[in-house]
């Protein structure tokens, strides 16, 4: 089976979580921060705080910036469900903003809209997370502009996107937002196993996550509601969460580092491949902004139904019967049950579902060869034409 992603574990790595087991330290030690400096450095952000997983990351980002009962989230219906929960766990209202047709990302215009009826009724969003689909940026110098007017936080979901550019800077420099977060899941761009990393340049949301990650203990004598009683003391000054992150995985996570660079030049050579030789099949191939330099955690197309006798579920099991391991990204979350009870449903946001309806991800990953590339576009042809 050629999968649709796979990590790349490589000497380096071995030796860096040996060091880190041959130490003293396997939690909450030196590496930690080392690793979190370097991905500030990297992608030129003020304060990077490592955490056990990207839907942790969203969490404390949510709680930072003070969303809570009676508050609303909006984000993209074309996601991962991670990015809607996290307003649930604060006890937020979620709402989602159609899809652009050409990035599957957040709509700007379908944005403007919601947000005009929104004022009209008092109901703008607190917080808005705008999810970098398969590593492509939103419009972020519009959304940001947006919320300058509409007075709303946000947060960049770009768990698909580390390494990758918009407008010429790293993804995660937080020109255009309050908190961008990653994702370091195996199937990410780099890994530490699980994981996941909350950035920002405002130093008292910073302060607040760093608490919240770590139960809401604190040993900072500016932070403690009196002198301490000895060198031993802590205080919980609020309810927090352990969400740390490993000195394995932020071992790991250096390790990968040093590397990311290069596997986002591999997946865009293999993009640059696929746009190429899938350009007479009747599939829509993904289109590239020229603001953004993509990440491509992902390379979605969509088939042209009105030219194909197949159905979406016949091509995607032809597929896998031929040992290619495609997959769907993403369900429309205010299609799921849980947001249905919620008052979402089907026909609400129909770019959201007319991709859902075509869409298909290929195998896309930095080790992977062009003869199983190859493979796959052989594998596809004969799937749409019978070729």
């Amino acid at each position: 089976m050629i999968p649709y992603g796979r990590q790349d574990i490589q000497q380096a790595d071995f030796d860096a979580v040996l060091e880190v087991l041959q130490s003293d330290f396997l939690t909450q030690g030196p590496v930690v921060p080392r690793f979190e400096q370097a991905v500030a450095d990297k992608v030129g952000a003020r304060h990077a705080l490592a955490v056990n997983s990207a839907t942790s990351a969203l969490h404390i980002a949510c709680l930072a910036l003070g969303l809570g009962e009676g508050d609303w989230l909006w984000t993209s219906p074309i996601t991962f469900v991670a990015s809607a929960n996290c307003g649930l766990y604060c006890g937020a209202k979620v709402d989602f903003v159609d899809i652009d047709p050409r990035t599957y990302n957040l709509c700007p215009q379908a944005l403007v809209a919601k947000l005009e009826q929104a004022e009209r009724v008092g109901r703008l969003p607190k917080v808005v997370v705008a999810v970098h689909l398969s590593g492509q940026p939103c419009d972020m110098q519009a959304i940001h502009a947006l919320s300058q007017r509409y007075g709303f936080r946000i947060i960049e979901d770009a768990s698909h996107a580390i390494g990758g550019k918009y407008q010429g800077e790293y993804i995660g420099n937080g020109r255009f937002s309050d908190i961008t977060v990653f994702s370091f899941h195996p199937v990410k761009i780099i890994t530490t196993a699980e994981g996941g990393m909350a950035l920002t340049n405002d130093d008292t949301l910073a302060r607040h996550m760093d608490l919240l990650r770590s139960h809401g203990v604190t040993r900072d004598p500016a932070l403690m509601t009196h002198e301490a009683d000895g060198p031993w003391y802590y205080q919980q000054v609020e309810l927090g969460y352990n969400y740390r992150m490993t000195e394995l995985q932020a071992a790991l996570g250096l390790s990968q580092l040093e590397r990311l660079d290069d596997y986002v030049a591999r997946r865009n050579a293999l993009a640059e491949r696929y746009d190429a030789a899938l350009a007479e099949l009747p599939v829509t191939t993904p289109w590239q902004n020229p603001d953004s330099y993509s990440a491509r955690h992902l390379y979605v197309i969509r088939l042209k139904l009105d030219q194909v006798t197949s159905t979406h579920r016949q091509i995607f099991e032809r597929l896998r019967e031929q040992s290619i391991g495609v997959n769907l990204h993403y369900i429309p979350v205010h299609t799921q049950p849980y947001y249905r009870q919620l008052g979402q449903g089907t026909g609400d946001y129909p770019e959201a579902e007319r991709y859902y309806a075509e869409a298909i991800s290929l195998p896309l990953y930095p080790t992977m060869s062009e003869a199983q590339q190859d493979k796959v576009v052989t594998a596809l042809t004969q799937a749409v034409v019978g070729k």
